[in-house]
């Protein structure tokens, strides 16, 4: 009797011991070691496993890590769902499976002869699950009270840390294949739902706001620039000089010109006094006669452009260019574009949309300019022109040119601003949206 109490009081001991060591855990990993490992100091066995409804074989004593595809693994799995769930929170249940006879033989593979079954019910989170541990010789019933009530103290604490798994939380985890595959079906034809769902295709484009119909103002002559008499964004009024062209040169050519000219007049009034006397100066001077014309056209034709080596502006509005300084003392020729003069109040959106992004627009097509400088309210525009092909644009890049007029009367946002325009087309199926551009990367490198 008194080695019995003392065999008791060590089992005991070992239980308290046990309890003590799976409360301080701090994983569940961790919880799940102290099981299939721990356990051997309550009871000898030689394989100790824990299998989770819908999560399967979880750990297995004896090794750090296993492979959930190999056969051992496989055959544990389709042993542990074929149990029974019985109604008990913590139940046990002891087989020898050389009982079996000879209509099943797998088990003399994987497990020793005898095995003790615990089933652990499901608890709040915890799903429930099986513990099972096989040796060569039986199980007493002293044994299995002990592992039961080791078990249930481990279900209490382990249950705490339990964390579902994202397919439990979808609900297609179960230990039914039954209900497994219902759940598939279902998940299967909401995701088929959800993948036709019609939702707005939309492409985004850098942009940024320039003038509309804006008045050009471009060099009248090749010649170099002097001074910029107005600054950029300074307003200015119809007639107000806005640059100056260097005049020493057009001094110079209207100052021989005329000294030409002069010099024509007075060897035509020479010739007319001696046509009197001369017929030979007479039939000379309808020669001097052309070129007195031809000089006064030159005088007259530096005079214009003298006029107008200082441009003026042709309308009221904002001067938009960059720098002053770049173009001071710059050379340009007729025609080369300097300046543009436009009206604040009148204002469009210009946006550049890669060839990769090119969807169905349509004229009146609605884009929303969501600004740098403020993101949170979008510039209502409508689409008013799509160049026919791409274009370079300064940075190297060939894109399409996209312009849309604003909707909104009022307060408008300053020109230059810039920002990038969300552009709607067609209506498309969700799975479309997502997979266009993943299905042109694709086609592209694999050239179909």
């Amino acid at each position: 009797m008194a080695d019995q109490s003392g065999v008791n009081d060590s089992v005991l001991a070992t239980l308290i011991f046990l309890t003590k060591r799976v409360r301080e855990a701090a994983t569940a990993s961790e919880i799940q070691f102290l099981l299939v490992n721990e356990s051997q100091s309550l009871i000898p066995y030689r394989q100790a496993v824990y299998w989770e409804a819908g999560r399967g074989v979880q750990i297995v004593s004896g090794v750090t890590s296993f492979e959930q595809h190999s056969p051992y693994v496989q055959w544990l799995e389709k042993w542990f769902r074929a149990g029974k769930e019985r109604k008990q929170d913590v139940s046990a249940m002891v087989a020898d499976l050389s009982a079996l006879g000879e209509g099943d033989l797998s088990w003399e593979e994987w497990l020793p002869r005898y095995l003790l079954t615990i089933d652990l019910k499901g608890k709040d989170n915890y799903p429930g699950g099986r513990v099972l541990f096989a040796r060569d010789t039986p199980f007493s019933q002293q044994e299995t009270t002990m592992l039961c009530e080791w078990c249930d103290t481990w279900r209490d604490q382990y249950r705490h840390s339990y964390r579902k798994s994202w397919r439990q939380r979808l609900g297609s985890a179960y230990k039914s294949p039954t209900k497994t595959l219902l759940t598939r079906a279902v998940s299967i034809a909401v995701l088929a739902s959800i993948s036709v769902y019609p939702v707005q295709l939309s492409v985004l484009a850098p942009a940024e706001l320039i003038p509309l119909n804006p008045s050009v103002v471009r060099a009248p002559m090749d010649g170099v620039v002097d001074q910029m008499l107005v600054k950029p964004n300074e307003r200015v009024i119809n007639g107000q000089p806005l640059l100056q062209f260097d005049q020493a040169a057009l001094n110079n050519r209207l100052e021989v010109a005329r000294r030409s000219l002069v010099t024509a007049e007075t060897e035509y009034r020479q010739r007319a006094q001696q046509a009197l006397f001369d017929p030979e100066s007479k039939a000379k001077l309808s020669v001097l006669q052309s070129q007195i014309k031809e000089r006064q056209i030159e005088v007259a034709f530096l005079v214009e452009l003298f006029s107008r080596s200082q441009v003026v502006s042709p309308r009221a509005g904002l001067v938009i260019y960059n720098d002053p300084s770049e173009w001071v003392g710059r050379p340009v020729v007729t025609g080369e574009r300097v300046l543009l003069v436009a009206d604040e109040k009148e204002v469009q959106v210009e946006a550049w949309l890669s060839p990769s992004d090119m969807i169905g627009l349509e004229d009146e097509t609605e884009a929303r300019l969501f600004l740098s400088a403020d993101p949170t309210t979008p510039v209502i525009a409508h689409l008013s022109y799509i160049s026919y092909q791409p274009e370079l644009r300064p940075d190297g890049l060939y894109a399409y040119r996209i312009r849309a007029q604003l909707t909104e009367n009022g307060d408008l946002p300053r020109i230059g601003l810039k920002g990038t325009a969300r552009l709607e087309g067609d209506r498309v199926p969700l799975i479309y949206w997502v997979l266009r551009r993943p299905w042109a990367a694709f086609r592209g490198w694999a050239g179909i």
